[in-house]
C-alpha cells in the first residue's frame, strides 16, 4: 500500500459539520483525499466552513432530529457529492444540557436523546443498505468521555453518549460480514464552542480538569480529525468496534 491513509474516491457525510469537532474532522478527511458532506442546520455556518476547505466540500442544510427524512438526507448529501454514494457517514451532531439531574426536564432528556442516538441510528439505517450492497462502508460515532467516565451536571449527554458504545459494538458485528467497519472515537476536552459553554463561569471544574489530564491541555480539533481518517482508512482495515479515547491520557490515568 502506497499510502495507507488515502481517502481518494470516499465520500464522507458529517453530522455537525459546520463546527467544532466536525469541521475539524471534515478538514483532515479532505486533506487526506475524501470528498466531504457537511451537515447541519445553519446554512450559512455550512457555506463558510465548506468553502474554507474548497472544492473537496460542499454542505447540506437538514435537521437531522427530524428522523422521516433521514434517507432523503443522505440522498441530499450523495447528491451535493456529484452523485457519489456515501461511504463513509461520521454521526457526529450533538447538543449538551448541563443541569442536576433532578432539574434536568423529560422535555431536555428526550431532545438530546433524539439529536445524539435516534437521529443516529436513522441516518445509519438510511446509508446501510448501499453500503451493504457495494460492500464497503465505514460509519463512525463521536462519543465521549462520559461514555467512559462519570460526570456530574450531564446526565442526558451521559446516557446519550454510553448509548454509543452499544451502538458500535451491535452494528460492527452486524455489518462486519457485508465489509462494513463501525467505530468510535471518544473525545476528551477538545477545545471548541460546546467546551467553552460547558465550562462557562466554572473555574474550579476547568482546573479540575487539567489537573486530570496528564498532557496538561485541552485537545484541537485535528487531534480528532486524524484519528477519524486513521479509522476511516485501509490502515484500519481490521479494526471494528473500537472505541478510540482521544484525550491526553484522561482514561488511563489517575
Amino acid at each position: 500500500m502506497l499510502n495507507a491513509f488515502d481517502l481518494s474516491g470516499e465520500t464522507a457525510l458529517i453530522t455537525g459539520g459546520g463546527s467544532g469537532l466536525g469541521l475539524g474532522m471534515a478538514q483532515c478527511l479532505a486533506q487526506a483525499g475524501a470528498q466531504v458532506v457537511l451537515i447541519g442546520r445553519r446554512e450559512a455556518e455550512l457555506k463558510e466552513s465548506a468553502s474554507s476547505i474548497g472544492e473537496a466540500a460542499s454542505y447540506v442544510a437538514a435537521d437531522i432530529t427530524q428522523l422521516d427524512r433521514a434517507a432523503d438526507t443522505i440522498a441530499r448529501a450523495s447528491q451535493a457529492a456529484g452523485g457519489k454514494p456515501i461511504s463513509i457517514l461520521i454521526n457526529n451532531a450533538g447538543i449538551h444540557v448541563k443541569k442536576p439531574a433532578p432539574q434536568t426536564t423529560p422535555a431536555e432528556f428526550q431532545s438530546v436523546l433524539q439529536t445524539h442516538v435516534l437521529a443516529a441510528h436513522a441516518l445509519t439505517a438510511a446509508a446501510l443498505p448501499d453500503m451493504i450492497a457495494r460492500k464497503h462502508g465505514h460509519i463512525l460515532f463521536t462519543a465521549s468521555m462520559t461514555s467512559l467516565l462519570g460526570m456530574p451536571l450531564v446526565i442526558a449527554y451521559s446516557a446519550a453518549k454510553s448509548a454509543y458504545l452499544g451502538m458500535v459494538r451491535s452494528l460492527a458485528a452486524e455489518n462486519a460480514p457485508h465489509g462494513i467497519r463501525v467505530n468510535a472515537v471518544a473525545p476528551g476536552w477538545i477545545e471548541s464552542e460546546m467546551l467553552r459553554k460547558a465550562l462557562a463561569g466554572d473555574e474550579q471544574r476547568t482546573a479540575k480538569i487539567l489537573q486530570r489530564t496528564p498532557m496538561d491541555r485541552f485537545g484541537e480539533p485535528h487531534d480528532v480529525g486524524w484519528a477519524a481518517v486513521y479509522l476511516s482508512s485501509p490502515a484500519a482495515k481490521f479494526i471494528t468496534g473500537v472505541i478510540l479515547p482521544i484525550d491526553g491520557g484522561v482514561s488511563s490515568a489517575l
